[in-house]
């Protein structure tokens, strides 16, 4: 009864679906405008449905110069075990590393994988593609929203969160499950936690040692979005525009980057892109706990408004409107590959 108290009083925890009610109105309004439902696929047009539909990450790495992202590697849904082997060491990926589906979903069946034997059972359970990939070694996650229209030589950011892992510390007595327990936000995730942990969770963690049980900053994993938007500066947008103007028809979306010190990033200086997210990013600042459902509603009309102008501009540049029958496909293939994933 208290976690659903605080999920009723607290909107960043309420289904997308209800917190999207009057965005369905101004999608409808702007669907008029372009005489389709499906004009995001031209916002970013190097992107497969604009990355709004199944779209794919290793398509979306491949457009972006690999200095920016750690070794990544693609695995197919039907490939043996051994050659998924094979595959880790002619890459030259070592343990931990992260798995994650080529086609995501807000953090679902991404795992920080230990070892041989913990990749094998992901891989023999996955009836998916996903990716293998090094695990970045800085510690710090924010989410950067990046928004530049195709009549213009540079871009602008315009918005950014930080990401406050799922870190529990020990006092000597209490047990990882107590110390989850102490904090709403943690609790929510007990039970995928109890699954992925097992008897680990019962463990006690000496005064003062800190475990982080969610290595990645996924607000569905239990990690707090912080707004940072007032650290936009010139700086920091010369450098994440010079990134993304080496990325092919990268027009609209949000790249979440780990990073050793904000200094560092500002000179452009030990960063790397976790992923990047066309035509469905969200502006994810709006998940600051201090944030009201007004401000939330302002932040997403704001930006779908960038991405229709962005989604018109092209189009009349000559990228076509995904045909209403393609999308309905499209639409389709993603809800099954949604089940697919959160059955995981």
């Amino acid at each position: 009864m208290k976690l659903f108290l605080h999920k009723l009083f607290h909107w960043e925890y309420w289904p997308f679906q209800i917190v999207y009610i009057p965005i369905y109105f101004l999608w409808a309004y702007y669907a008029l405008k372009a005489r389709t439902i499906f004009f995001f696929n031209t916002c970013n047009p190097t992107m497969r449905n604009g990355g709004f539909l199944m779209d794919s990450k290793k398509e979306i790495y491949d457009l972006i110069p690999k200095q920016f992202y750690p070794t990544t590697r693609l695995v197919k849904e039907d490939v043996p075990f051994n050659e998924v082997t094979k595959l880790i060491e002619n890459a030259q990926l070592n343990f931990p590393l992260i798995a994650k589906p080529d086609i995501g979903l807000r953090g679902s069946a991404v795992k920080k994988i230990n070892s041989l034997d913990q990749l094998k059972e992901y891989h023999n359970k996955a009836n998916f593609d996903y990716l293998l990939q090094d695990l970045i070694p800085f510690e710090n996650e924010v989410g950067i929203f990046y928004v530049r229209f195709p009549n213009e030589a540079k871009g602008r950011i315009t918005s950014i969160v930080a990401k406050e892992f799922l870190i529990v510390e020990g006092d000597g007595v209490a047990t990882i499950e107590e110390l989850l327990k102490k904090n709403p936000r943690y609790a929510l995730q007990l039970k995928a936690l109890q699954k992925e942990y097992g008897t680990d969770f019962k463990s006690t963690l000496a005064k003062g040692e800190r475990r982080n049980l969610v290595p990645y900053g996924n607000h569905a994993r239990g990690a707090k979005f912080i707004d940072y938007s007032h650290l936009i500066s010139p700086q920091l947008t010369h450098v994440i525009d010079d990134m993304c103007l080496q990325i092919e028809g990268f027009y609209f979306g949000r790249m979440d980057l780990m990073y050793n010190s904000w200094e560092e990033l500002e000179q452009g200086k030990n960063f790397s892109v976790v992923e990047l997210n066309g035509a469905a990013s969200e502006p994810t600042h709006i998940y600051d706990p201090k944030h009201s459902l007004l401000f939330a509603w302002k932040e997403l009309a704001r930006h779908i408004g960038y991405m229709f102008q962005i989604s018109v501009e092209n189009n009349k540049r000559g990228h076509a409107y995904l045909p209403h029958k393609t999308g309905m496909e499209q639409y389709k293939l993603h809800n099954k590959q949604f089940n697919r994933i959160l059955n995981f």
